[in-house]
């Protein structure tokens, strides 16, 4: 049994009790996995100043997330296929975090569909949208966002195409004879199996059943990415994005000053600073490296959040030290979903306070509004 005394802790659990396609699939990156790599190890780089006798008895960790006070500058990032990790996941995760007040973001290609996560909670709900060929099917989904009353919409831009990511093939999540290896790894894995194989069903994405079908599963997810992301998508295109949803916009995979003014400009309210966690361009900056710049080019008139390589309590510091308003914590919330269910997000989101709190204290600080450069060692 895997004692939980660390967010980290939750990657063990969920790599004993997965299947490895899956697991792969989740903690794998783009090529060699370069810059998958480097976002954990740059931001880990980042010296903090430690100081003492700073009076720090109260501390606030609350945090105004696009006009939205939240007890946390936390949400859960959108993850494709999360149902797959445990029975109906993005449900579990989704209360887990309505039960901490902050927001849960689901993806355009989850198990759940919007409106089997919005009946499972009443709490905030962002949804991702990706860029696809069916501008039709996307404005449908807009509006089921609108319907199921999503609080803000995440529009995701680094995937024109998919990354290239060899671990799947090997692993079993595609390439040869790809559905008789999954089979073959799940009887390994009874309880995976159990839970998610059998109870877990429908596996189909809901999301995607109107043009889908009933019937589709995991091959339809691979086929369906490769077939349906447009990569003739431009700047100018989310005008009708804009036009169709008048809530709050999030731009999301942004590593570039320039792409964050031309977001600032298409009149996005947020965006992420975001390299899909290295599973898109290997060699691609890693956001602790890239978040700087961008937020001394927009920082003060758009929101700035944060993902990849966000492992602890102290990363989400260190984010926000580099001007960051908020960050998304993606495959660590994945790890503790499929290891314990909401149960185990709820114990992720209450460790990661926790360390927040440790480090606030040890660097001298009271409020998540008093976190800039200044308490970092190079600030």
């Amino acid at each position: 049994m895997t004692v939980i005394s660390s967010p980290g802790d939750f990657r063990i659990a969920a790599q004993s009790r997965l299947p490895r396609f899956l697991f792969d699939y989740a903690d794998g990156g783009a090529g060699s996995e370069a810059t998958m790599r480097a976002n954990v190890e740059d931001l880990a780089r980042v010296g903090l100043c430690q100081r003492v006798m700073c009076d720090v008895a109260d501390i606030d960790l609350s945090a105004d997330l696009m006009g939205v006070q939240r007890p946390l500058p936390i949400a859960l990032a959108p993850i494709g296929i999360a149902g797959m990790y445990r029975r109906r996941a993005e449900v579990q995760a989704a209360r887990a975090a309505t039960s901490a007040g902050i927001p849960f973001t689901l993806s355009t290609v989850g198990l759940c569909s919007l409106t089997e996560v919005r009946a499972g909670t009443a709490g905030p709900l962002w949804f991702q949208l990706y860029v696809i060929r069916d501008r039709g099917f996307m404005s449908d989904l807009i509006e089921t966002a609108k319907e199921q009353g999503a609080e803000a919409l995440v529009f995701t831009v680094d995937m024109p195409v998919p990354g290239s990511r060899h671990r799947d093939a090997h692993s079993g999540m595609s390439g040869p004879y790809a559905p008789l290896r999954r089979a073959m790894q799940a009887v390994g894995h009874p309880g995976w199996a159990w839970d998610v194989g059998v109870r877990g069903r429908p596996h189909r994405l809901g999301n995607l059943t109107p043009v889908l079908g009933e019937a589709s599963g995991m091959d339809d997810y691979i086929g369906w990415l490769a077939a349906n992301f447009d990569p003739s998508i431009a700047w100018k295109d989310i005008g009708w994005i804009r036009a169709a949803w008048k809530g709050p916009l999030i731009i999301k995979g942004i590593l570039d000053p320039e792409d964050a003014r031309a977001a600032l400009d298409a009149g996005a309210d947020a965006i992420v600073v975001s390299n899909h966690g290295g599973r898109q361009l290997d060699g691609a900056s890693s956001t602790a490296r890239a978040l700087p710049a961008i937020s001394d080019a927009v920082g003060g008139r758009l929101s700035i959040l944060a993902d990849s390589g966000i492992r602890s309590g102290t990363d989400v510091i260190r984010m926000l030290a580099l001007g960051a308003d908020g960050v998304l914590l993606g495959r660590a919330w994945l790890y503790a979903v499929a290891a314990g269910g909401e149960a185990g997000v709820a114990a992720l989101i209450g460790l990661i306070e926790r360390e927040m709190r440790v480090t606030m204290a040890l660097t001298g600080v009271r409020s998540i509004g008093e976190i800039d450069r200044s308490i970092l060692l190079d600030g």
